[in-house]
């Protein structure tokens, strides 16, 4: 008479059951006690314990396995290798991250081949670059695909939540690489189209400084950067925007021009400001000896800064008694001299000053001495964005005459 299989030894069994279980099977178990390190889970269908470590339960070394699981829970384990029974509980090791890795991982190339985006946090930093997490895989981001510029500070990227496109996939090297960059253009491009909808000339608009250059300034228009260039930052001389400006500064600018074809706006900060010329009347008579700095030097004299953002000429034949042919041979720009004015005429932004009018004249005859000298009136301040005028390209003995 055949033996009745549930008469079976019950080791015999119990091997039957062990042999059930395989390296790499995807098992359902039930959690059967929690500790702190780890699970003690029993395989369904079985008879076979196991466990699981709180490093293969979650990638998260800070994390509560007490938060994780709890006795009664159903779970999907990898078998992962026998355990070593003198230190692990169970006849295998079991993980639940890694099912989840593959998954991550099988989503990621998914994702890759139909050209979708995903959503990542980024984590932290390194030298080339940003770490995120994204479906609890570590990715990460080199800095060249971060944005559609150079990006010097990564810091302020931490915490932030990314759209990013998948690069490459390879799970056998852990190794996921994302892109910002494709984002950061077309976010870019949908801001630029709506701030050139409705930006026009003329407009005064609060902003932020984004960045800073040795020629000006970009100001934050709400995602689209405009340019003060240096020469529309102060009616005062300045060597560069840093001396007056920083990053994250309030500003109120003017735009100048909009340019949607080149995708550029110039903007000016001084524009907002009252002009240094409103006042010189009151400042500054004929006849006042005031001291000045040299700003630019031309073949037919020397601008002199005076007051913030006024400047005045000394005409060539105003720089001394003696013949001088150009301004250069005796006089050098960032020179400090004292003047005396001749004739102001704020409307046209014309102010004329003299250095010799100071001086003696050591070749004239005494009468000659209290005669005074007329100076030529006809010249033009120089364009100050363009850093020339009519007048610096008219002939030097034209103007005199």
């Amino acid at each position: 008479m055949a033996e009745d299989n549930n008469s079976a030894n019950p080791m015999e069994q119990a091997l039957n059951d062990f042999n059930q279980v395989q390296i790499g099977d995807i098992v359902n178990a039930e959690v059967l006690s929690v500790d702190d390190n780890q699970l003690i889970v029993g395989i369904d269908n079985s008879g076979v314990e196991g466990v699981v470590p709180l490093k293969e339960l979650t990638s998260d070394r800070k994390a509560d396995i007490h938060d994780l699981a709890k006795v009664g829970d159903q779970l999907e384990l990898l078998v992962v290798r026998p355990s070593a029974s003198d230190k692990e509980d169970g006849s295998f090791v079991l993980s639940k991250r890694r099912i989840e890795n593959k998954k991550a991982y099988d989503k990621m190339n998914a994702i890759k081949d139909a050209d979708e985006t995903v959503t990542g946090k980024v984590t932290g930093t390194v030298k080339s670059g940003l770490l995120v997490d994204v479906d609890g895989l570590r990715g990460f981001i080199p800095a060249s695909m971060i944005s559609d510029h150079y990006v010097r500070d990564l810091t302020p990227f931490v915490g932030q939540e990314l759209t990013l496109k998948v690069i490459e996939v390879n799970r056998s090297k852990n190794r996921l690489v994302l892109s910002h960059k494709e984002i950061a253009i077309a976010e870019k491009a949908a801001k630029q189209a709506e701030v050139f909808a409705k930006i026009l000339p003329g407009d005064v608009i609060e902003a932020k400084v984004s960045r800073l250059t040795n020629f000006g300034a970009f100001i934050d228009l709400g995602g689209v950067d405009g340019l003060v260039h240096i020469s529309q930052i102060s009616y005062q001389h300045i060597d560069k925007p840093s001396d007056v400006l920083q990053p994250g500064q309030d500003v109120k600018v003017k735009v100048l021009d909009v340019d949607k074809e080149r995708g550029r706006i110039s903007l000016s900060i001084k524009a907002t400001q009252p002009g240094p010329w409103e006042s010189v009347a009151e400042k500054i008579s004929v006849g006042d000896e005031i001291k000045g700095t040299i700003r630019r030097l031309t073949d037919f004299g020397a601008f002199v800064e005076v007051l913030p953002g006024v400047e005045g000429l000394i005409h060539v034949s105003q720089i001394s008694w003696d013949r001088v042919n150009k301004p250069s041979d005796v006089l050098k720009v960032g020179q400090e001299v004292q003047v005396k004015v001749l004739n102001v005429d704020p409307e046209k932004h014309r102010l004329g000053l003299s250095i010799k009018a100071l001086i003696d004249n050591p070749h004239a005859s005494k009468k000659q001495k209290n005669e005074q000298t007329a100076e030529p009136t006809d010249y033009s301040l120089p364009d100050e964005e363009r850093g020339f005028s009519v007048g610096d390209m008219i002939d030097a003995d034209k103007l005199k005459k």
